[in-house]
């Protein structure tokens, strides 16, 4: 048996499930990470780029071991109001802010983390935010009134945390606009 091997679009490590190959990207467990199969990867005429993302061993062996099963990560950033807002926009849910002050502002809101988590779930997203603060969040437990964004390079969605679960808004933060000067 050989350690290292292709099998499908799944990358087994000494018969581990390790990651797997989405596009030209190999997503990988950093539990994995070795030289030897940096080198098994760099190998790989298909692979142009290694991601090593934590909870990937796990994500496999909880059944997604089909590639059209697996869900690329995105990354996660947490839009809270800043100190200065009118205090009667804080948590309050979506139906409440509509009626009362309107669409949420961007330009009332401030990145209060932008990092990886290891799942695209809302639900889980918001118990990390409240059970155990991933490292470089720097605002309060997630809460009624905060935007969770889900990004990568095909873009953005923003999910407005309402009084139960999450409703998908337009929103595009003042740090994320371009303009075009003449």
């Amino acid at each position: 048996m050989r350690g290292i091997r292709m099998e499908k679009d799944t990358i087994l490590y000494y018969g581990n499930a390790a990651g797997y190959i989405s596009n030209d990207k190999a997503v990988v467990d950093p539990l994995f990470q070795s030289k030897e199969l940096q080198d098994f990867l760099d190998r790989q005429k298909d692979v142009t780029e290694v991601k090593w993302v934590n909870g990937t061993f796990d994500r496999l062996m909880n059944g997604q071991r089909d590639n059209r099963e697996i869900t690329p990560l995105k990354n996660v950033r947490i839009w809270q109001l800043k100190p200065d807002v009118d205090i009667r926009m804080k948590f309050i849910g979506y139906d409440e802010l509509l009626e009362r002050f309107g669409e949420p502002i961007p330009e009332h809101y401030q990145a209060a983390y932008d990092g990886t988590l290891g799942t695209n779930d809302l639900e889980e997203i918001y118990a990390k935010f409240n059970v155990e603060h991933p490292e470089g969040f720097t605002g309060h437990s997630l809460s009624m009134s905060d935007v969770v964004e889900l990004y990568d390079e095909a873009g953005s969605e923003f999910h407005y945390v309402d009084r139960f679960g999450f409703k998908q808004i337009g929103f595009q933060p003042p740090s994320q606009t371009q303009t075009m000067q003449l």
